[in-house]
């Protein structure tokens, strides 16, 4: 899971003249599938057309869990499969807390950079955790602040780490450093998750260009968002 972004999340106002709807949306996928510079896009769209959006991420979508971001990141780092879990845990309850369910309650389009399906494809599918018993701790953690909207923005195995490779000059983070199979693990748990909530979890092809990724998006958001 690589960690791109600011140290901080972007809360961005749009104009006033269109009344404020709460509406959450979730950008998923594995290493290198353009979903950061997407959801970026995606905020900068909707504040052109008069939306008040907000932009964030996981981890590290607080000043306090950019801590928890750092040990998750740390590429020479010994966390315990089970450490690993509970950090990214710890971090989105704190997101959810602090930045996201109050977003929601002041009328906000909360677009974040991975959520909860990240958790399950990585943790799960990925590292080997019982399915079962993550996703009741899976939605403890959300407490009960579930997406509306998520894209997946799928391509291959190949194709995305040779893109965060290429972008960040190789690999910058303990999961861009795991070997093959872990990755593959971890897209077969996107297309299990697209398949169990294909009516949430919106399949985008990740290998066009940029300009047909984001046409994609936009008309996604024409048909759901309110």
């Amino acid at each position: 899971m690589s960690f791109p972004g600011s140290s901080r999340f972007e809360i961005i106002h749009g104009a006033t003249s269109i009344a404020a709807v709460s509406f959450f949306i979730t950008f998923e996928g594995i290493e290198g599938c353009g979903k950061s510079t997407q959801a970026r896009l995606l905020v900068e769209r909707l504040t052109e057309r008069g939306r008040r959006a907000l932009l964030t991420r996981e981890p590290g979508g607080t000043e306090l869990t950019l801590h928890i971001r750092e040990l998750l990141a740390d590429p020479d780092g010994e966390l315990d499969r089970k450490a690993e879990l509970f950090l990214f845990l710890a971090d989105r309850a704190q997101h959810v807390t602090k930045v996201i369910k109050p977003a929601l309650a002041e009328g906000a389009i909360v677009v974040s950079d991975r959520y909860s399906d990240s958790t399950l494809a990585y943790q799960g599918y990925g590292r080997g955790h019982d399915l079962d018993w993550l996703t009741e701790i899976n939605e403890r953690a959300c407490q009960s602040t579930l997406p509306d909207l998520t894209f997946w923005l799928d391509c291959s195995v190949e194709t995305g780490l040779e893109r965060a490779v290429k972008l960040r000059g190789g690999p910058s983070d303990r999961f861009e450093n795991e070997p093959l199979d872990f990755h593959r693990n971890v897209h077969g748990g996107f297309v299990a998750l697209h398949q169990r909530f294909p009516e949430r979890i919106v399949q985008i092809d990740a290998e066009a260009s940029p300009e047909a990724v984001a046409g994609a998006i936009d008309a996604q958001i024409a048909e759901r968002l309110p």
